[in-house]
């Protein structure tokens, strides 16, 4: 074999051993990425999140009266999506509640009809995080049903002789009904002042009252049973509701996927439908 046969045979060696070992190289990042992608997909479809942990026992909620009804559908939609659950509420003035949960009442969650009332917890440091504001609402007159003193606005109140109820003042229905009468410059002394929104529509529902001033989810809960006027005064004291995990939260995981729900798209269908407005 001549001297230039055999270089030229060296160099397909040389080239055949290159070409080999970029291929290994090429197969082991393959095989090294495929592993990382897997290892990746693995660890994310093996994180739970709260709402798909297997969850149990009773979750305690403290509410604004004024979410009744719609907590009370999501508390049965919760119940019914984990097995083995139970919701349990107190539903009242916000300011009640609040007092409630710093002077020791066990509960999971705090769901308040202002951000005040809020305010009376996360001060005493019985909230755990910051809580979220996941609904509004605005309020509205509640009469007798055909409005038969002919109630149009706001000031109609202050007709000598019409019987109206408001909320305490320390209640958010009532510190917002406040902020719309100084709106308005009026004043108005009701013949009752009631410690939560629902206590001071039922005074309207058994006719013992001429007139309430309330929220307009409350109007719509009641169906035919009372007559919502509307007035622009309203639009000043519109009222957020925060929601809230508590801090020594008996059922801490399933607190957390209560307010997921109440959050949720779901949720918020729920409570739009019932007249809420979105934060």
């Amino acid at each position: 074999m001549t001297r230039s046969a055999r270089r030229t045979r060296r160099t397909r060696r040389t080239l055949q051993v290159a070409v080999a070992g970029t291929a290994a190289l090429l197969a082991l990042s393959a095989c090294s990425s495929s592993d990382d992608s897997a290892s990746r997909s693995d660890s994310s479809a093996t994180a739970p999140t709260i709402s798909s942990k297997k969850l149990s026992g009773t979750v305690t909620v403290f509410a604004a009266a004024s979410l009744k009804e719609s907590f009370t559908t999501l508390g049965e939609e919760f119940e019914k999506d984990h097995p083995g659950t139970q919701v349990t509420f107190n539903f009242g003035g916000s300011d009640t509640l609040a007092a409630g949960i710093t002077g020791g009442a066990p509960a999971d969650v705090f769901a308040a009809a202002s951000p005040k009332t809020m305010a009376i917890v996360t001060d005493a440091k019985d909230a755990s995080g910051t809580p979220s504001t996941f609904v509004r609402n605005q309020l509205e007159i509640a009469t007798l049903p055909g409005n038969p003193d002919k109630v149009s606005s706001l000031k109609d109140l202050t007709k000598a002789g019409l019987k109206v109820v408001l909320c305490d003042k320390t209640v958010p229905c009532g510190a917002a009904a406040q902020k719309a009468l100084d709106a308005g410059n009026l004043k108005l002394t009701p013949v009752s002042y009631e410690q939560d929104v629902k206590s001071a529509l039922t005074k309207v529902e058994l006719k013992e009252a001429d007139a309430a001033v309330v929220y307009k989810t409350d109007v719509k809960a009641a169906g035919d049973k009372v007559e919502g006027v509307e007035f622009p005064e309203s639009a000043d004291a519109v009222n957020d509701y925060p929601i809230a995990l508590l801090k020594d939260a008996p059922n801490a995981d399933a607190a957390k996927a209560f307010i997921e729900l109440v959050q949720s798209a779901e949720g918020q269908k729920v409570l739009t439908e019932a007249g809420f407005l979105k934060p």
